[in-house]
């Protein structure tokens, strides 16, 4: 469980029992898309970097993961409320919370860059594809991004069933980063969909901080980041500034690395907040 928590911590899927479920399925992409398509959505050294990634995601995990779960379980011994979990209101109503409460902590990742230094590892990749969805960064529970589903425990909701409605919007997180131009008609209104995903990771000018949305896009659509894809426009994928790297240790630690050196040379604690605490 302490796996589910920790992905808080990147706001993207990939616990460590499902990267191998994960890699087959980048494999079936990337075979397709080579062999039978002939697209070029894959990179095999960008690829082979995810994994790389990847695989030290994991093993952070197992070095951090109660940083993120023990806050739960000690809030909800205070909980406001006794929340059953034997009828299906509560569920729906845990639902909508998590989704209400990942919109401003994906929104925050992007808006404030002591967030951003973990989460713009998810973004560094520039090529969109399933692999880009196992690139997560290493210090999601260390950077303390957990700290916006505690409301979830504190209202009453059991830190277990938090952790299982997060893991099964994580995992739907997976699939809208497949390579392939899926529409899905009237559903795209709502749902989070691959081509909204596509928009939230391109580098375009009108495509940044657009489209935060875990497995629903409604809030996007209430408070005014939803982005359809532009028009006449090729996405382009990759950090803003910042070159590419197929270096596992540069992909994960870069921007840590460049947030540092910016707060070291500035004069001042308010400088220095503002840098740490600021926009990107």
């Amino acid at each position: 469980m302490t796996e589910l928590f920790n992905t808080i911590g990147q706001g993207h899927p990939v616990p460590g029992r499902f990267l191998p479920v994960a890699l087959a399925f980048i494999a079936l992409e990337f075979m397709y898309l080579r062999f039978l398509a002939h697209h070029h959505e894959h990179d095999l050294a960008e690829t082979a970097a995810s994994i790389g990634v990847a695989i030290g995601d994991i093993a952070m995990r197992a070095l951090t993961g109660i940083v993120a779960a023990v806050p739960m379980f000690i809030l909800y011994e205070y909980r406001m409320f006794d929340i059953p979990l034997n009828v299906v209101w509560s569920w729906i109503g845990l639902f909508l919370a998590v989704e209400f409460f990942y919109y401003w902590f994906h929104r925050a990742s992007h808006r404030v860059r002591w967030l951003w230094a973990t989460h713009s590892v998810h973004h560094s990749a520039t090529q969109f594809n399933l692999s880009a969805a196992i690139r997560l960064g290493w210090t999601g529970p260390l950077s303390g991004a957990f700290v916006f589903f505690l409301p979830l425990p504190l209202f009453g909701f059991h830190p277990l069933a938090v952790g299982a409605v997060l893991g099964a919007g994580l995992l739907y997180q997976f699939f809208l980063h497949t390579a392939f131009d899926v529409h899905l008609g009237p559903l795209e209104h709502v749902l989070n969909t691959p081509r909204h995903h596509r928009v939230h990771h391109a580098s375009n000018d009108g495509c940044l901080d657009k489209n935060y949305g875990n497995v629903l896009i409604v809030f996007d659509r209430v408070f005014g980041t939803f982005a359809n894809i532009p028009e006449n426009e090729q996405l382009r994928y990759g950090l803003k500034g910042r070159a590419p790297s197929t270096n596992p240790f540069v992909i994960a630690l870069g921007e840590w690395r460049h947030l540092a050196a910016d707060t070291l040379r500035s004069r001042g604690w308010r400088k220095r907040i503002s840098i740490l605490f600021g926009p990107p």
